[in-house]
Protein backbone atom coordinates (compact mmCIF):
# COMPACT_ATOMS: atom_id res chain seq x y z
CA UNK A 1 0.00 0.00 0.00
CA UNK A 2 1.54 3.31 -1.09
CA UNK A 3 1.70 6.20 1.37
CA UNK A 4 2.26 8.72 -1.41
CA UNK A 5 -0.18 11.41 -2.49
CA UNK A 6 -2.52 10.19 -5.23
CA UNK A 7 -2.02 11.60 -8.74
CA UNK A 8 -3.76 14.88 -9.48
CA UNK A 9 -7.31 14.76 -10.83
CA UNK A 10 -8.67 11.71 -9.03
CA UNK A 11 -8.24 9.30 -11.96
CA UNK A 12 -4.87 7.77 -11.12
CA UNK A 13 -2.00 8.17 -13.56
CA UNK A 14 -3.52 8.93 -16.97
CA UNK A 15 -0.87 7.68 -19.42
CA UNK A 16 -1.48 8.22 -23.13
CA UNK A 17 1.70 6.45 -24.31
CA UNK A 18 0.93 3.30 -26.26
CA UNK A 19 2.99 0.13 -25.93
CA UNK A 20 3.42 -3.24 -27.64
CA UNK A 21 1.06 -4.21 -30.44
CA UNK A 22 -1.17 -1.19 -29.87
CA UNK A 23 1.85 1.07 -30.45
CA UNK A 24 2.88 -0.75 -33.64
CA UNK A 25 -0.64 -0.58 -35.04
CA UNK A 26 -1.00 3.14 -34.28
CA UNK A 27 2.43 3.93 -35.74
CA UNK A 28 1.44 2.19 -38.96
CA UNK A 29 -1.87 4.04 -39.02
CA UNK A 30 -0.15 7.38 -38.34
CA UNK A 31 1.91 7.09 -41.50
CA UNK A 32 -1.28 7.43 -43.56
CA UNK A 33 -2.69 10.40 -41.62
CA UNK A 34 -2.36 14.10 -42.36
CA UNK A 35 0.86 15.36 -40.77
CA UNK A 36 0.79 18.51 -38.63
CA UNK A 37 4.09 19.93 -37.40
CA UNK A 38 4.24 20.86 -33.72
CA UNK A 39 6.46 23.15 -31.67
CA UNK A 40 8.99 21.92 -29.12
CA UNK A 41 6.68 23.10 -26.33
CA UNK A 42 3.81 21.00 -27.69
CA UNK A 43 6.16 18.02 -28.03
CA UNK A 44 7.10 18.29 -24.35
CA UNK A 45 3.45 18.59 -23.34
CA UNK A 46 2.64 15.49 -25.41
CA UNK A 47 5.36 13.44 -23.75
CA UNK A 48 4.16 14.53 -20.33
CA UNK A 49 0.65 13.37 -21.27
CA UNK A 50 2.18 10.16 -22.54
CA UNK A 51 3.96 9.27 -19.31
CA UNK A 52 1.22 10.49 -16.97
CA UNK A 53 3.05 13.64 -15.87
CA UNK A 54 0.08 15.79 -16.88
CA UNK A 55 -2.60 13.57 -15.30
CA UNK A 56 -5.54 13.89 -15.57
CA UNK A 57 -5.06 15.48 -19.03
CA UNK A 58 -5.42 13.08 -21.96
CA UNK A 59 -5.35 15.68 -24.72
CA UNK A 60 -5.16 19.35 -25.61
CA UNK A 61 -7.64 21.88 -24.25
CA UNK A 62 -10.66 23.21 -26.10
CA UNK A 63 -11.54 26.87 -25.99
CA UNK A 64 -13.81 26.60 -22.96
CA UNK A 65 -11.05 24.94 -20.92
CA UNK A 66 -8.46 27.37 -22.29
CA UNK A 67 -10.55 30.35 -21.17
CA UNK A 68 -11.42 28.86 -17.78
CA UNK A 69 -7.81 27.93 -17.02
CA UNK A 70 -6.56 31.41 -17.93
CA UNK A 71 -9.29 33.12 -15.93
CA UNK A 72 -9.91 30.82 -12.96
CA UNK A 73 -7.11 28.21 -12.92
CA UNK A 74 -9.86 25.61 -13.25
CA UNK A 75 -10.90 23.35 -16.09
CA UNK A 76 -14.58 23.24 -17.02
CA UNK A 77 -15.14 20.18 -14.82
CA UNK A 78 -13.69 21.98 -11.80
CA UNK A 79 -10.24 20.35 -11.83
CA UNK A 80 -7.46 22.71 -10.78
CA UNK A 81 -5.00 23.49 -13.59
CA UNK A 82 -2.88 26.68 -13.68
CA UNK A 83 -1.68 27.15 -17.30
CA UNK A 84 -3.24 26.40 -20.71
CA UNK A 85 -2.07 23.28 -22.53
CA UNK A 86 -2.84 23.80 -26.21
CA UNK A 87 -1.74 22.55 -29.62
CA UNK A 88 -1.37 25.42 -32.08
CA UNK A 89 -1.11 25.36 -35.87
CA UNK A 90 -1.39 27.59 -38.92
CA UNK A 91 -2.75 24.71 -41.00
CA UNK A 92 -6.01 25.92 -42.55
CA UNK A 93 -6.87 22.47 -43.90
CA UNK A 94 -7.23 20.61 -40.60
CA UNK A 95 -10.90 20.10 -39.75
CA UNK A 96 -12.79 19.10 -36.62
CA UNK A 97 -13.57 15.39 -36.68
CA UNK A 98 -10.36 14.57 -38.54
CA UNK A 99 -7.64 12.31 -37.20
CA UNK A 100 -4.11 13.68 -37.60
CA UNK A 101 -0.48 12.81 -36.84
CA UNK A 102 1.52 15.28 -34.75
CA UNK A 103 5.09 15.54 -36.01
CA UNK A 104 8.01 17.20 -34.27
CA UNK A 105 10.55 19.46 -35.93
CA UNK A 106 12.85 16.40 -35.92
CA UNK A 107 10.44 14.54 -38.22
CA UNK A 108 9.32 12.09 -35.51
CA UNK A 109 5.61 11.31 -35.23
CA UNK A 110 4.97 11.89 -31.53
CA UNK A 111 1.23 11.26 -31.41
CA UNK A 112 -2.05 10.92 -33.20
CA UNK A 113 -4.99 13.09 -32.28
CA UNK A 114 -8.71 13.02 -32.96
CA UNK A 115 -9.53 16.70 -33.52
CA UNK A 116 -12.65 17.41 -31.48
CA UNK A 117 -12.41 21.17 -31.87
CA UNK A 118 -10.52 23.72 -33.94
CA UNK A 119 -10.66 27.28 -32.72
CA UNK A 120 -8.92 30.51 -33.64
CA UNK A 121 -7.31 32.86 -31.15
CA UNK A 122 -7.11 36.51 -32.15
CA UNK A 123 -4.11 38.60 -31.18
CA UNK A 124 -6.29 40.23 -28.54
CA UNK A 125 -7.16 36.84 -27.05
CA UNK A 126 -3.48 35.87 -27.03
CA UNK A 127 -2.68 39.12 -25.25
CA UNK A 128 -5.39 38.38 -22.71
CA UNK A 129 -3.81 34.96 -22.10
CA UNK A 130 -0.42 36.62 -21.59
CA UNK A 131 -1.85 39.14 -19.15
CA UNK A 132 -3.67 36.52 -17.07
CA UNK A 133 -0.93 33.87 -17.09
CA UNK A 134 2.38 35.75 -17.39
CA UNK A 135 1.85 39.22 -15.95
CA UNK A 136 3.11 39.60 -12.41
CA UNK A 137 3.73 42.42 -9.95
CA UNK A 138 7.40 43.08 -10.66
CA UNK A 139 8.94 46.20 -12.13
CA UNK A 140 8.88 44.89 -15.72
CA UNK A 141 5.13 44.26 -15.48
CA UNK A 142 4.39 47.91 -14.69
CA UNK A 143 4.77 48.59 -18.42
CA UNK A 144 4.09 45.01 -19.46
CA UNK A 145 3.62 45.41 -23.21
CA UNK A 146 6.53 47.80 -23.53
CA UNK A 147 8.84 45.10 -22.23
CA UNK A 148 7.27 41.64 -22.62
CA UNK A 149 7.41 41.30 -26.41
CA UNK A 150 11.19 41.68 -26.27
CA UNK A 151 12.17 40.26 -22.88
CA UNK A 152 9.61 37.63 -21.80
CA UNK A 153 10.18 34.29 -23.59
CA UNK A 154 6.80 32.91 -22.49
CA UNK A 155 4.92 35.89 -23.87
CA UNK A 156 6.91 35.75 -27.11
CA UNK A 157 6.03 32.05 -27.40
CA UNK A 158 2.29 32.65 -27.00
CA UNK A 159 2.20 35.60 -29.38
CA UNK A 160 4.09 33.56 -31.99
CA UNK A 161 1.63 30.65 -31.81
CA UNK A 162 -0.28 29.59 -34.89
CA UNK A 163 -3.66 31.07 -35.73
CA UNK A 164 -5.59 27.99 -34.61
CA UNK A 165 -5.62 25.65 -31.61
CA UNK A 166 -6.53 21.98 -32.05
CA UNK A 167 -8.25 20.21 -29.19
CA UNK A 168 -8.77 16.50 -28.67
CA UNK A 169 -7.53 13.32 -27.04
CA UNK A 170 -4.13 11.99 -28.03
CA UNK A 171 -2.38 8.67 -28.42
CA UNK A 172 1.32 9.20 -27.75
CA UNK A 173 3.76 7.17 -29.81
CA UNK A 174 7.18 8.39 -28.69
CA UNK A 175 9.04 9.73 -25.66
CA UNK A 176 11.70 11.20 -27.94
CA UNK A 177 15.36 10.59 -27.18
CA UNK A 178 15.28 11.47 -23.49
CA UNK A 179 15.90 7.92 -22.25
CA UNK A 180 18.99 7.64 -24.42
CA UNK A 181 20.31 11.09 -23.55
CA UNK A 182 19.62 10.89 -19.81
CA UNK A 183 19.75 7.21 -18.78
CA UNK A 184 18.72 6.70 -15.18
CA UNK A 185 17.72 10.36 -14.85
CA UNK A 186 14.79 10.71 -17.24
CA UNK A 187 12.10 8.93 -15.20
CA UNK A 188 8.34 8.61 -15.58
CA UNK A 189 5.93 9.28 -12.71
CA UNK A 190 5.31 5.53 -12.35
CA UNK A 191 9.05 4.86 -12.14
CA UNK A 192 9.60 7.59 -9.55
CA UNK A 193 6.62 6.41 -7.49
CA UNK A 194 8.02 2.87 -7.48
CA UNK A 195 11.36 4.21 -6.22
CA UNK A 196 9.65 6.24 -3.48
CA UNK A 197 7.54 3.27 -2.37
CA UNK A 198 10.61 1.04 -2.30
CA UNK A 199 12.34 3.54 -0.02
CA UNK A 200 9.24 3.88 2.16
CA UNK A 201 8.99 7.62 1.60
CA UNK A 202 5.71 9.53 2.02
CA UNK A 203 6.77 13.11 2.77
CA UNK A 204 8.72 13.98 -0.38
CA UNK A 205 9.99 17.38 -1.54
CA UNK A 206 10.95 18.37 -5.07
CA UNK A 207 13.54 20.96 -6.04
CA UNK A 208 12.84 22.48 -9.45
CA UNK A 209 16.01 23.23 -11.43
CA UNK A 210 16.71 24.91 -14.74
CA UNK A 211 20.13 26.19 -13.70
CA UNK A 212 23.22 24.33 -12.44
CA UNK A 213 23.11 23.85 -8.67
CA UNK A 214 24.85 26.58 -6.70
CA UNK A 215 25.16 26.81 -2.91
CA UNK A 216 21.66 28.23 -2.48
CA UNK A 217 20.07 25.30 -4.35
CA UNK A 218 22.15 22.91 -2.26
CA UNK A 219 20.98 24.65 0.92
CA UNK A 220 17.31 24.52 -0.14
CA UNK A 221 17.57 20.79 -0.80
CA UNK A 222 19.27 20.16 2.54
CA UNK A 223 16.64 22.15 4.44
CA UNK A 224 14.01 19.90 2.84
CA UNK A 225 15.99 16.72 3.59
CA UNK A 226 15.93 17.65 7.27
CA UNK A 227 12.12 17.71 7.42
CA UNK A 228 11.16 15.19 4.72
CA UNK A 229 11.87 11.54 4.00
CA UNK A 230 13.84 12.63 0.96
CA UNK A 231 14.19 15.08 -1.92
CA UNK A 232 13.88 14.71 -5.68
CA UNK A 233 16.20 17.11 -7.50
CA UNK A 234 13.97 17.40 -10.55
CA UNK A 235 15.58 19.07 -13.55
CA UNK A 236 13.98 20.33 -16.71
CA UNK A 237 15.56 18.55 -19.66
CA UNK A 238 13.43 20.21 -22.35
CA UNK A 239 14.18 23.50 -24.08
CA UNK A 240 15.27 26.70 -22.37
CA UNK A 241 15.86 30.28 -23.51
CA UNK A 242 19.12 31.37 -25.20
CA UNK A 243 21.94 31.73 -22.69
CA UNK A 244 20.69 29.00 -20.34
CA UNK A 245 22.96 26.01 -19.75
CA UNK A 246 22.14 22.72 -21.56
CA UNK A 247 20.59 19.87 -19.62
CA UNK A 248 23.55 17.52 -20.15
CA UNK A 249 25.85 19.97 -18.36
CA UNK A 250 23.37 20.67 -15.57
CA UNK A 251 22.72 16.97 -14.94
CA UNK A 252 26.47 16.33 -14.68
CA UNK A 253 26.77 19.16 -12.15
CA UNK A 254 23.89 17.83 -10.08
CA UNK A 255 25.24 14.29 -9.97
CA UNK A 256 28.70 15.57 -9.01
CA UNK A 257 27.16 17.56 -6.17
CA UNK A 258 25.13 14.57 -4.98
CA UNK A 259 28.20 12.32 -5.09
CA UNK A 260 30.26 14.71 -2.98
CA UNK A 261 27.92 16.65 -0.71
CA UNK A 262 24.73 14.67 -0.05
CA UNK A 263 23.74 11.43 1.66
CA UNK A 264 22.78 9.62 -1.54
CA UNK A 265 20.05 7.54 0.09
CA UNK A 266 18.08 10.73 0.72
CA UNK A 267 18.26 12.16 -2.81
CA UNK A 268 16.91 11.19 -6.24
CA UNK A 269 18.34 12.86 -9.35
CA UNK A 270 15.58 12.96 -11.99
CA UNK A 271 14.61 14.87 -15.12
CA UNK A 272 11.36 15.70 -16.92
CA UNK A 273 10.79 16.63 -20.60
CA UNK A 274 9.00 20.00 -20.58
CA UNK A 275 10.06 23.33 -22.02
CA UNK A 276 10.18 26.25 -19.58
CA UNK A 277 7.31 28.70 -19.88
CA UNK A 278 8.86 31.27 -17.49
CA UNK A 279 5.40 31.98 -16.07
CA UNK A 280 6.61 32.72 -12.55
CA UNK A 281 3.78 32.15 -10.02
CA UNK A 282 1.54 30.25 -12.46
CA UNK A 283 4.44 28.01 -13.43
CA UNK A 284 5.21 27.37 -9.76
CA UNK A 285 1.67 26.02 -9.50
CA UNK A 286 2.20 23.91 -12.63
CA UNK A 287 5.40 22.53 -11.09
CA UNK A 288 3.52 21.51 -7.97
CA UNK A 289 0.63 20.06 -9.98
CA UNK A 290 2.66 17.67 -12.09
CA UNK A 291 5.05 16.88 -9.20
CA UNK A 292 2.02 15.46 -7.37
CA UNK A 293 1.80 12.96 -10.21
CA UNK A 294 5.37 11.93 -9.43
CA UNK A 295 4.41 11.30 -5.78
CA UNK A 296 5.74 14.58 -4.40
CA UNK A 297 4.01 16.06 -1.35
CA UNK A 298 5.92 19.36 -1.10
CA UNK A 299 7.26 21.70 -3.80
CA UNK A 300 10.22 23.81 -2.70
CA UNK A 301 9.44 27.43 -3.61
CA UNK A 302 12.19 29.96 -3.01
CA UNK A 303 12.91 33.42 -4.38
CA UNK A 304 11.54 34.27 -7.85
CA UNK A 305 10.56 30.70 -8.71
CA UNK A 306 10.32 30.18 -12.51
CA UNK A 307 10.71 33.90 -13.06
CA UNK A 308 12.40 35.85 -15.80
CA UNK A 309 13.68 39.42 -15.79
CA UNK A 310 11.87 41.54 -13.20
CA UNK A 311 8.33 40.54 -14.16
CA UNK A 312 7.47 39.03 -10.76
CA UNK A 313 7.70 39.97 -7.11
CA UNK A 314 10.40 38.11 -5.22
CA UNK A 315 7.94 35.86 -3.37
CA UNK A 316 4.90 36.11 -5.65
CA UNK A 317 5.29 32.40 -6.48
CA UNK A 318 4.86 31.57 -2.79
CA UNK A 319 1.92 33.91 -2.24
CA UNK A 320 -0.12 32.52 -5.15
CA UNK A 321 -0.53 29.17 -3.37
CA UNK A 322 -2.75 30.94 -0.81
CA UNK A 323 -4.97 32.41 -3.53
CA UNK A 324 -5.77 29.42 -5.74
CA UNK A 325 -9.10 27.59 -5.96
CA UNK A 326 -9.44 25.17 -3.04
CA UNK A 327 -6.51 26.82 -1.22
CA UNK A 328 -8.39 26.15 2.01
CA UNK A 329 -8.46 22.45 1.16
CA UNK A 330 -12.24 22.40 0.66
CA UNK A 331 -13.35 20.81 -2.61
CA UNK A 332 -16.63 19.08 -3.34
CA UNK A 333 -15.07 16.61 -5.78
CA UNK A 334 -12.27 14.20 -4.82
CA UNK A 335 -9.03 14.68 -6.70
CA UNK A 336 -9.77 18.06 -8.26
CA UNK A 337 -7.85 20.17 -5.74
CA UNK A 338 -4.07 20.57 -5.71
CA UNK A 339 -2.72 18.41 -2.88
CA UNK A 340 1.00 19.08 -3.29
CA UNK A 341 1.89 21.87 -0.84
CA UNK A 342 4.50 24.61 -1.14
CA UNK A 343 7.59 24.50 1.06
CA UNK A 344 8.16 28.24 1.30
CA UNK A 345 11.79 29.18 1.97
CA UNK A 346 13.11 32.73 2.29
CA UNK A 347 15.94 34.29 0.29
CA UNK A 348 19.08 32.24 0.95
CA UNK A 349 22.75 33.22 0.62
CA UNK A 350 26.19 32.73 2.14
CA UNK A 351 26.97 35.10 5.01
CA UNK A 352 30.60 35.77 5.95
CA UNK A 353 29.67 36.85 9.49
CA UNK A 354 27.40 33.84 10.04
CA UNK A 355 30.20 31.78 8.46
CA UNK A 356 27.74 29.66 6.51
CA UNK A 357 24.56 29.47 4.50
CA UNK A 358 21.66 31.48 5.89
CA UNK A 359 18.40 33.18 4.96
CA UNK A 360 16.66 36.46 5.65
CA UNK A 361 14.85 34.67 8.48
CA UNK A 362 18.05 33.58 10.20
CA UNK A 363 20.76 36.13 9.32
CA UNK A 364 20.77 39.55 11.09
CA UNK A 365 23.64 41.01 9.06
CA UNK A 366 23.74 43.45 6.15
CA UNK A 367 23.79 42.57 2.47
CA UNK A 368 27.41 43.71 2.32
CA UNK A 369 28.23 40.64 4.44
CA UNK A 370 26.45 38.27 2.07
CA UNK A 371 27.26 36.44 -1.15
CA UNK A 372 24.08 36.81 -3.23
CA UNK A 373 23.54 33.54 -5.07
CA UNK A 374 21.57 33.17 -8.30
CA UNK A 375 21.76 31.12 -11.46
CA UNK A 376 21.60 34.26 -13.59
CA UNK A 377 24.49 35.87 -11.71
CA UNK A 378 26.56 32.69 -12.03
CA UNK A 379 25.87 32.35 -15.77
CA UNK A 380 26.74 36.02 -16.35
CA UNK A 381 30.05 35.72 -14.45
CA UNK A 382 31.08 32.53 -16.22
CA UNK A 383 30.08 33.76 -19.68
CA UNK A 384 32.13 36.92 -19.18
CA UNK A 385 35.05 34.96 -17.66
CA UNK A 386 34.72 37.05 -14.52
CA UNK A 387 35.76 35.87 -11.06
CA UNK A 388 33.15 33.88 -9.18
CA UNK A 389 33.00 34.98 -5.52
CA UNK A 390 34.08 32.57 -2.79
CA UNK A 391 31.27 30.36 -1.45
CA UNK A 392 29.15 30.89 -4.59
CA UNK A 393 29.47 27.33 -5.80
CA UNK A 394 31.39 24.15 -5.14
CA UNK A 395 34.71 24.06 -6.94
CA UNK A 396 33.88 20.73 -8.63
CA UNK A 397 30.80 22.33 -10.20
CA UNK A 398 32.59 25.51 -11.24
CA UNK A 399 35.24 23.42 -13.01
CA UNK A 400 32.54 21.68 -15.09
CA UNK A 401 30.86 24.99 -15.93
CA UNK A 402 34.08 26.77 -16.86
CA UNK A 403 34.86 23.91 -19.24
CA UNK A 404 31.44 24.34 -20.86
CA UNK A 405 31.82 28.09 -21.32
CA UNK A 406 35.35 27.75 -22.70
CA UNK A 407 33.91 25.56 -25.48
CA UNK A 408 31.27 28.08 -26.58
CA UNK A 409 31.79 29.80 -29.92
CA UNK A 410 28.89 32.25 -29.57
CA UNK A 411 28.18 34.44 -26.55
CA UNK A 412 24.65 35.32 -25.46
CA UNK A 413 24.21 38.51 -23.46
CA UNK A 414 22.72 37.76 -20.05
CA UNK A 415 20.50 40.43 -18.52
CA UNK A 416 20.91 40.84 -14.76
CA UNK A 417 17.62 41.37 -12.94
CA UNK A 418 17.46 43.17 -9.59
CA UNK A 419 16.84 40.01 -7.55
CA UNK A 420 19.79 38.17 -9.07
CA UNK A 421 22.12 41.11 -8.47
CA UNK A 422 20.99 41.56 -4.87
CA UNK A 423 19.71 45.11 -5.46
CA UNK A 424 16.31 44.16 -4.06
CA UNK A 425 17.72 42.87 -0.77
CA UNK A 426 17.42 45.20 2.21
Amino acid sequence: MSNLLPPHGGKGLVCCLLEGEALKAEQKKAEGLKKVEISNRVKGDLIMMGIGGFSPLNGFMGKADWKSVCEKMLMQDGTFWPVPVVCDTNDEAVAAGEEIALVGKDGVIYATMKVDEKYALTDEEKKWECETVFKGHGEDSENFWDVALEDHPGVKMVMAQGKFNLAGTVKVLSEGDYRDRFPGVYLTPAEVRAMLDERGWSRVAALQLRNPMHRSHEFLAKIAVEVCDGVIIHSLVGNLKPGDIPAEVRIKCIQTLIDNYFVKENIINAGYPLDMRYAGPREALLHATFRQNYGVSHMIIGRDHAGVGDFYGLFEAQEIFDKIPYADGVCDAPGKALLCKPMKIDWTFYCYKCDGMASLRTCPHSKEDRVILSGTKLRKALSEKADVPDHFGREEILTILRGYYEGLTEKVEIKMQHAASGDAMK
